[in-house]
């Protein structure tokens, strides 16, 4: 047995949790950094919660709400300077994955004016990140449980990831009722990326009996809201809604410690080239993950399909359906050049059953697009 584990947050979770707890806000200091999209925030409620938890306790805020979808890493750069400017002690992060993945890096930024724009992705020495709180309004990434962000390079548009330790929320509050106000389109996609995640972390080879604990739980409860998103058509109700964002933040934990496979950098070449939402271009490759799976790891295979009690093929035709891609096509040289970021084999490839080279992302992308 493998019983090693540590998860240094604080979650609170329920409705109206945020107001309800606002005293939690009170030792992070008296200055903050809202950071978030442009819209979300807004739309779900949360930071109307927030500006009113922050009130409560006599915390200044300011606002930044300059993120976008693939967070850019001169979006956080900005963002962190005008934080210092402002002199605040803790960032906090109100989103799906983009604004909470970007709060991370601003945190970073932020406590390190001597940074870089691309030293965030080094090994140098650095000040801790500041204190992060998260507030997610989808049921998707999970970032809220973790401590990986996903940054996008404005110069090549690449998407690239950091995990440091200090990215770890000190504090999250996980109200379910938040992502209520998302429509039907981003609630397929954010739970694809959620599947994506337990999956991918539990089928990989750094996976330990308590995150296997975590990515089973979540599939458990994705999965049933991804077969009724898939039979309704239609947005589900608050239960459903409550099952698919707890279910994305096990996923989240499941991540947090195991890390994705090969689908999460095959994908990122859909969203950054072709425009894909993250979650659908990372489930355009599971047909090819499950049968790796199966082939490699064909016990724990069959226990994730039994959780979601649901057998190969069927699990194969519904995630085709729901990713839905449009037809795209790719030449043998755009593959080749689109595969080159491969010379350096990334972690996702070693950690993915049975290895994985680029070679084999070649192979798959001729097989699917050319």
């Amino acid at each position: 047995m493998d019983f090693n584990f540590s998860i240094p947050i604080n979650v609170i979770s329920g409705k109206g949790c945020v107001r309800e707890k606002s005293s939690l806000l009170s030792p992070m200091g008296k200055k903050c950094i809202i950071v978030t999209g442009g819209s979300s925030a807004k739309k779900s409620g949360a930071l109307d919660d927030v500006l009113y938890a922050l009130g409560n306790e006599g915390i200044e805020s300011i606002l930044y709400d300059g993120i976008g979808p693939n967070p850019r890493l001169d979006h956080c750069f900005e963002a962190a300077e005008k934080a210092r400017n402002f002199g605040a002690d803790f960032v906090i992060g109100i989103g799906g994955g983009s604004p909470l993945d970007a709060a991370k890096a601003v945190a970073v930024y932020t406590a390190n004016p001597d940074l870089t724009l691309y030293d965030i992705y080094s090994q140098c020495e650095r000040n801790r990140a500041l204190p992060i709180v998260l507030i997610g309004t989808t049921a998707g990434t999970g970032s809220e449980a973790g401590r990986v962000s996903v940054l996008s390079d404005p110069a090549t548009g690449r998407k690239k990831s950091i995990s440091p330790t200090d990215c770890f929320p000190c504090l999250t509050y996980a109200d379910p009722t938040y992502t209520h106000s998302m429509p039907y389109d981003i609630t397929v996609s954010t739970a694809l990326d959620a599947l994506a995640h337990a999956m991918e972390g539990y089928m990989s080879v750094k996976c330990s009996d308590i995150p296997a604990l975590f990515g089973e739980k979540a599939v458990e409860l994705i999965w049933q809201g991804l077969v009724f998103l898939h039979s309704a058509k239609t947005n589900p109700d608050e239960e459903m809604r409550e099952k698919l964002y707890y279910g994305s933040l096990y996923a989240g934990i499941t991540l947090a410690y195991c890390g994705t496979a090969f689908p999460h950098p095959l994908g990122y070449i859909l969203t950054e080239n072709y425009g894909i939402p993250h979650g659908k271009a990372c489930t355009a490759f599971m047909d090819e993950f499950i049968d790796r799976s199966a082939q490699y790891e064909k016990d724990k295979t069959d226990r994730l399909l039994s959780v979601m009690n649901t057998d190969k093929e069927s699990f194969k035709r519904i995630i085709r359906e729901l990713t839905a891609l449009p037809e795209i096509k790719m030449t043998e040289e755009e593959i080749l050049s689109f595969c080159a970021r491969y010379d350096t084999v990334p972690n996702n490839f070693i950690f993915s059953p049975g290895g994985f080279t680029k070679e084999n992302a070649v192979e798959i992308f001729r097989r699917k697009f050319l």
